[in-house]
């Protein structure tokens, strides 16, 4: 009977210390997370819809890879056809959203200030006189 006991003792014991590191291991994942999605502001999340319409895509597959909910996409792309920086064409009865060669500027521009934005490198303030 110890034995049973001692046996069912140790089970319950490793259970444990697995739930535990299962337990730490989700939160340490969901902190990495969070530092790696941080909140994303309207023009990156226009510039993520149109490098993800470079070569022409269905609206889903957009809303799924932007990681948007479908009134989310619906209201982007909306706003970016409007605008000019997307094109809707229908192919095989289905809407294919493409970026327009003002939404590969767009891009562009995005990029370079982000990445400016971002560089660690400090820049000594300059005071112009006039």
């Amino acid at each position: 009977m110890f034995v049973r006991e001692t046996q069912y003792f140790k089970q319950k014991m490793y259970r444990r210390k697995i739930l535990k590191k299962n337990r730490e291991e989700l939160i340490l994942k969901t902190t990495k997370l969070q530092a790696l999605w941080q909140r994303r502001d309207r023009l990156h999340i226009m510039a993520e819809i149109m490098k993800e319409a470079d070569e022409g895509e269905l609206k889903t597959k957009i809303m799924y890879k932007v990681n948007l909910s479908f009134s989310q996409v619906n209201e982007y792309l909306t706003f970016l056809t409007q605008k000019g920086f997307i094109n809707v064409r229908p192919v095989k009865g289905k809407k294919v959203y493409q970026t327009t060669a003002k939404g590969h500027r767009y891009i562009k521009n995005y990029m370079e200030m982000s990445d400016r934005l971002n560089t660690e490198e400090s820049v000594e303030p300059q005071v112009i006189l006039n």
